[in-house]
């Protein structure tokens, strides 16, 4: 007798079988599941489909960015909330509904990101959107529709946002972007700015006090829009929180917020805590997206975020991505001291940058031969000018069983093509 109680034991057994090493059939009991000899299949790099094969090559470890770990998505906590969500909801919940969203929901997000985030919102100002890349372009199509003609962005980001403006009609101009953030002193004429300010993506940097305060002003002397990604602000390390941006300047300035990377991608929330001036357009344009954000989904979220249950993931997850951070700037440091890594008080991301004369495509060709998919900063630069050498590794993507291995296989690449 272990002393273990039964709920433990049932507990791990899901876990397992989460995971991929267990398999339940009903009627049948719970077996170890078959494994393959060969290597997973191919993770494939990023591009306009999401993901694709690297010339047929097999993946078996993935470090690229953007991706928090799915496997320790809070399934048991999300059933609960999707059980009690339903049981508590009108059949009008399940109606068309508001464009704006659950009201749940949208009261959930403001009192959120009002206490964790420092941001001045209000349920009727949040507008809850599939995701940070539809409630992007809900908005370049309402801004386009009013007038706007350039976006200014910063110099590295998604390549899908930068092709989703063009895709609406604005011309893009690039912003520098250094150790403090983005060169705000340069955005003129812009009429609307897209900006990561709590961590640049891909760099690392926050956006320093005194840019802020320029951002600020830029937007009330010209008039013109910011539009604040706040992606992965919940998750720093070695520094004091950084409040939006947008409590700076509420009616000026869009804050734009999602669950892909606190909990899952595939989970498809995101919201927007608009000026007033823009709600109605934004929801003109809604309309002719999706009309309605899965209604089932939203009720759970707001009943995750109510009953604390999205809290205390976030601190969970917050201390495993720090010990993951850890490890991964340990084992560098020890094995390829050459190597110099940035970017890393919040996030999920690194930024390894490469010695002189060793190129970023090589070191990602190297890597795909050796079953592991990375990302040179290389395909989040726009425009035409030159960029260090340098990887972005998102230490957070793989899953926690294989992590340990997949930076034991970085630290090989990184050895074979910089020694």
């Amino acid at each position: 007798d272990l002393a273990i109680a039964r709920n433990a034991v049932a507990e791990a057994y899901g876990q397992l079988v989460a995971e991929g090493w267990l398999t339940a059939i009903q009627g049948s009991g719970t077996r170890v599941a078959e494994r393959p000899d060969a290597p997973a299949p191919a993770v494939p790099a990023r591009d306009l489909a999401g993901r694709r094969d690297l010339a047929g090559r097999r993946t078996r470890y993935d470090l690229g960015p953007g991706s928090p770990d799915t496997s320790a998505f809070p399934r048991a906590a999300w059933i609960a909330a999707t059980r009690r969500a339903l049981s508590a909801a009108s059949f009008r919940a399940l109606d068309y509904g508001d464009l704006r969203g659950q009201p749940e929901l949208r009261a959930a997000v403001a009192d959120y990101v009002s206490r964790a985030r420092g941001a001045r919102a209000t349920p009727n100002h949040v507008v809850v959107c599939s995701g940070f890349t539809q409630g992007f372009r809900l908005l370049c199509e309402a801004l386009r529709g009013r007038g706007a003609r350039t976006l200014a962005i910063e110099r590295y980001l998604q390549p899908a946002t930068a092709r989703a403006a063009v895709a609406c009609g604005l011309e893009l101009r690039s912003l520098d972007v250094d150790d403090e953030g983005a060169a705000i002193e340069r955005l003129g004429s812009a009429d609307v700015a897209l900006l990561t300010p709590a961590h640049q993506f891909p760099i690392g940097a926050p956006l320093v006090a005194r840019r802020r305060a320029l951002a600020a002003e830029w937007s009330h002397a010209s008039g013109g829009l910011i539009i604040e990604d706040d992606y992965d602000g919940e998750f720093r390390y070695d520094r004091h929180p950084l409040g939006a941006l947008q409590a700076l300047a509420p009616q000026r300035i869009v804050y734009a917020g999602t669950a892909s990377k606190t909990l899952a991608p595939g989970i498809r929330l995101g919201w927007l805590v608009l000026p007033t001036h823009l709600i109605d357009d934004v929801l003109a344009a809604k309309s002719l997206a999706d009309r309605n954000t899965s209604a089932v989904d939203q009720l759970a979220l707001a009943e995750l975020i109510g009953s604390g249950a999205y809290d205390r993931h976030i601190r969970r997850s917050r201390l495993v991505y720090r010990r993951r951070r850890d490890s991964l700037v340990a084992a560098l440091r020890r094995h390829v001291p050459e190597v110099r890594v940035s970017g890393i008080a919040a996030g999920l991301h690194a930024l390894l940058e490469l010695p002189a004369g060793v190129g970023e495509d090589a070191v990602v060709a190297r890597a795909g031969e050796r079953g592991l998919s990375l990302q040179g900063l290389g395909e989040y630069a726009h425009g035409a000018h030159t960029y260090p050498p340098a990887l972005v590794v998102g230490y957070a993507t793989p899953p926690e069983h294989a992590y340990t291995a997949a930076v034991a296989r970085l630290v090989a690449v990184l050895r074979e093509t910089t020694g």
